[in-house]
Order: structure tokens, then sequence, then C-alpha cells
């Protein structure tokens, strides 16, 4: 999934989007893998600098999350909660997407878990899973 991400990220023009969330799901990844053994600690404190310079440059713009994600949280969840996993923080991740792609400013969702980008799908995004190019 890495090259598939990687290309998405060179796309000459794009504007790529995160939530605020997501600053704080990226930091937790990288501590997993310290705790896993996977990444050493100076691994971490690179990648999360590292991180953060991309988003200080722009590469990513950072959504600030308002009540409207939440709520658009709890209508996902009860839409497809009791047929599909939807899980508090992918129902969150979902919600600030669809707010931009009814802004016109999301032209696809990038997302690698399998029942998140069903539930994307079925809402009408177009997605890109790089797990399955």
């Amino acid at each position: 999934g890495t090259a598939v991400v990687e290309r998405l990220l060179l796309e000459p023009g794009a504007r790529h989007f995160i939530s605020r969330l997501t600053v704080i799901e990226i930091q937790s990844v990288f501590a997993r893998k310290v705790r896993t053994g996977v990444i050493t600690e100076a691994d971490f404190q690179l990648m999360r600098r590292r991180f953060f310079t991309d988003v200080t440059r722009r590469l990513f713009h950072v959504v600030r999350m308002t009540g409207l994600h939440y709520q658009g949280a709890e209508q996902l969840i009860r839409k497809h909660g009791t047929r599909q996993s939807v899980r508090t923080l992918d129902a969150l991740q979902l919600s600030v997407a669809l707010d931009l792609w009814r802004q016109e400013m999301l032209d696809y969702f990038v997302c690698a878990d399998k029942n998140l980008c069903t539930v994307a799908g079925i809402e009408g995004l177009s997605v890109i899973n790089p797990e399955h190019p």
C-alpha cells in the first residue's frame, strides 16, 4: 500500500486533507510500533518530527473537527452500525470526509480499512484502498 500512497501524495496539484483526529492517530500508530519492537524510540521521534514537518509545509491540510462532524458520525452509526462494523473513530473520520466531499473539496477517500471503505462507498465516496489498488 505504501507505493500507492506515495503516488497519491506526489500527484501534481493535489490537496491532501486529514482530520485533527488523524494527527493523533498517526502518533498512536508510531507509538504502537515502538511498543511492538518494529521501530526504536529514536525512530518514533524522527517519524513524528517528519510528519509534523509535512503538516507545517502543508503537504497535509488539517481539518478542524466541529460539532457537525460529531453529529454526522452519530448519523453514520445509526444508519450503518447495525449492518456494518462502524467504529467510533472511523465514523468521525468518515463524517469529516463526507463534509469535504459535499463542499466539492474531496475527489476520493483513501482508506485501508475494508469495512470503512464499504461504508464510504455506500455513502457515495470514491474510495481508494491502498492495500487493494
